[in-house]
């Protein structure tokens, strides 16, 4: 006895689920690229700018992550 059974994907081609992956990739990269930029641009400033700024160091990891990823 032989069973035969085909299975298909309810919604997009792959291609366009590829299309969908690269995408999430680059929104990523970019996000990635905006938070160590802006990591290192508040690293670079001294204390006396950053408390002209209402920061301390400890805070510039936060503030860059909301930076780059907060929606």
């Amino acid at each position: 006895m032989t069973v035969h059974t085909e299975t298909f994907f309810a919604g997009t081609s792959l291609s366009e689920r590829f299309a969908s992956f690269r995408a999430q990739l680059a929104d990523k990269a970019a996000k990635r690229r905006v938070y160590h930029q802006t990591l290192s641009e508040l690293e670079s400033l001294s204390n006396r700018d950053l408390a002209d700024l209402g920061m301390s160091r400890s805070m510039i990891q936060s503030v860059a992550y909301e930076a780059a990823y907060a929606e």
